[in-house]
């Protein structure tokens, strides 16, 4: 009687676990398809013509000397951008400006300061007032020259002050500068290059120098895109809390100006975003991170970046590098 009851039972549920499993095959196929397609629209396609001088003129690139700064360089003034260059060196500026003159044909500016100190804003200011900026890149960014236990980080202090005006006070301020003269035009690029190391903890890169000013930022508002600085408050976080600043910097401004024309794009590489985008690709050969032989997951900052730029607009978070998304 009992065996019976259990054949009846399993007649019974036969048929809905049929269509249960129907139903999940059927999902799992449109899963796979829609991401087949996605992938195909944006790493085989792209987005076109859309990163060209009719967002402005002018493109600002920071950190533009070496590395991915220099490859977003080359890369937006082969598109017929005009270049801002601002990094430390006005030796390595004049090279690359030089040279981007000569290959590309365009005009370009150089801004020398330090981005360690937080004096430098009227500066840029003065530099980019009249200009019609279509593509801000704000890249310029530190991390530690070696693994090292927070409390044994020589210099502390300074380091953590540092770490800060460089990988946050940076983006806020920068960002401060641009942005009001896109939202004016509808208009305009922001990508914010951060680091995949901000989705995952990394013992050993850890800096505890949270600020009351940056955790404001996180929720971000053209008020306190003024305010933001780096004055040290007595709370703790790490180099995975300015990762993730950025990241979420970058995505809260895209809800504000997305409807405005407006794309800002967060873009990530380990170590070291109108539209906006957060980019999280993992490890490129650079200088910052000590990778000196490309490999096809560890690309040159030529080949992740003529790669990336073909994201912008169609994902408001991306690894910007087709071996990246798959890791």
């Amino acid at each position: 009687m009992e065996l019976f009851n259990v054949v009846e039972m399993l007649q019974l549920a036969e048929k809905p676990l049929y269509w249960v499993g129907a139903l999940t095959t059927v999902s799992l196929v449109l899963w796979l398809v829609y991401h087949i397609l996605s992938g195909f629209r944006i790493w085989v396609l792209g987005n076109g013509d859309l990163l060209s001088p009719k967002l402005g003129k002018w493109a600002v690139v920071t950190g533009a000397t070496d590395g991915i700064g220099k490859s977003y360089a080359e890369e937006l003034a082969q598109r017929g951008f005009s270049m801002i260059l601002i990094s430390r060196s006005q030796e390595k500026l004049n090279d690359v400006a030089q040279s981007l003159e000569s290959l590309y044909n365009v005009a370009t500016k150089t801004v020398a300061v330090d981005f360690s100190q937080v004096d430098i804003y009227p500066k840029i200011e003065a530099a980019l007032a009249g200009l019609e900026i279509g593509v801000l890149v704000n890249n310029v960014g530190i991390s530690y020259p070696y693994p090292e236990f927070f409390l044994h980080i020589p210099d502390l202090d300074n380091f953590i002050n540092t770490m800060i005006n460089v990988n946050i006070t940076s983006v806020c301020q920068m960002t401060r500068l641009v942005l009001p003269r896109m939202e004016s035009r509808a208009k305009g690029v922001v990508l914010n290059i951060s680091s995949a190391s901000g989705m995952y903890p990394v013992p050993l890169l850890t800096v505890y120098s949270a600020t009351k000013a940056s955790a404001d930022c996180h929720r971000p508002t053209k008020h306190r895109l003024r305010s933001c600085s780096p004055i040290l408050e007595a709370s703790e976080s790490s180099f995975i809390f300015l990762e993730a600043f950025v990241d979420f910097f970058s995505r809260g401004l895209q809800a504000e100006y997305k409807s405005k024309g407006i794309i800002i794009q967060k873009a990530a590489f380990v170590l070291n975003a109108s539209t906006l985008q957060s980019v999280l690709p993992f490890f490129v050969a650079t200088k910052m991170t000590k990778i000196r032989n490309p490999t096809l997951d560890k690309p040159t900052p030529e080949r992740y970046v003529a790669a990336e730029l073909t994201t912008v607009g169609l994902q408001e978070q991306t690894n910007g590098y087709f071996p990246h998304a798959v890791m």
